[in-house]
């Protein structure tokens, strides 16, 4: 991990001010973040390839100063930090587009590559070996860390939730980046932010979707993580 100075208490005083753009933000994940995110204070951007998608999106959630909706390209150029919420499908393809305005900036990438068939969901192989590491990989010049992959859209979006009873796994290998990360996490009540490793290590946290997909549809759930002894 890169050396810095950085420490998860620093870190919690960076967010002052921070503008969060999330892409593919209408979907429900997109959403969800968007909402408890600005519900702490932050200004979100909510982006979609629809910009009235993403206006609409942001009204139904409130909208406000603190809410907003455009392009996938304005927000990525106007946000401070990225949340890449976007389908599998179009994961390379977007994060390519967007590697200029993307440039220097934090990518917080929460996609899981699942199939669903007869029995249930499964995880997807992915060459460079996760999501993220695709995400790195395409965005050369952007700092990417993994994390939210095991977040309940359903509890995000249900304003009789509270907080959020889970632990988010956040890995990178930029110590500044995943201390912010983690502080970002930890911003929403019931969540904490657990450094899970560095990046090469997000495919076994993406693929473990899968099993939370199968607890969630056996209990009738939304189960999450908690690490213990942390």
């Amino acid at each position: 991990m890169t050396d810095a100075p950085g420490t998860q208490m620093a870190a919690s005083s960076e967010l002052s001010g921070l503008v969060i753009g999330i892409l593919g933000g209408t979907g429900d994940q997109g959403r969800g973040l968007a909402r408890r995110l600005s519900m702490a204070g932050h200004r979100v951007i909510i982006g979609s390839r629809d910009a009235g998608r993403a206006k609409s999106a942001a009204a139904d959630l409130g909208g406000g100063p603190l809410l907003t909706g455009c392009l996938n390209h304005e927000a990525a150029a106007a946000a401070d930090v990225v949340i890449a919420a976007i389908p599998w499908e179009g994961h390379a393809d977007l994060l390519s587009e967007l590697a200029g305005p993307l440039a220097g900036k934090i990518v917080i990438d929460c996609v899981n590559p699942l199939g669903f068939d007869s029995r249930g969901a499964y995880p997807i192989g992915v060459p460079e070996g996760s999501a993220a590491e695709q995400a790195a990989t395409v965005l050369p010049t952007s700092t990417v860390v993994g994390a939210f992959h095991h977040v309940s859209a359903q509890l995000l979006l249900d304003p009789d939730v509270d907080t959020m009873d889970l632990d988010v796994l956040v890995l990178g290998d930029d110590r500044v980046a995943t201390d912010l990360v983690m502080a970002l996490a930890g911003e929403i009540p019931g969540m904490r932010g657990v450094y899970g490793g560095r990046l090469r290590n997000c495919g076994q946290v993406e693929a473990l979707t899968a099993n939370l997909v199968s607890i969630n549809r056996r209990y009738k759930a939304h189960a999450g993580i908690r690490i213990t002894d942390v």
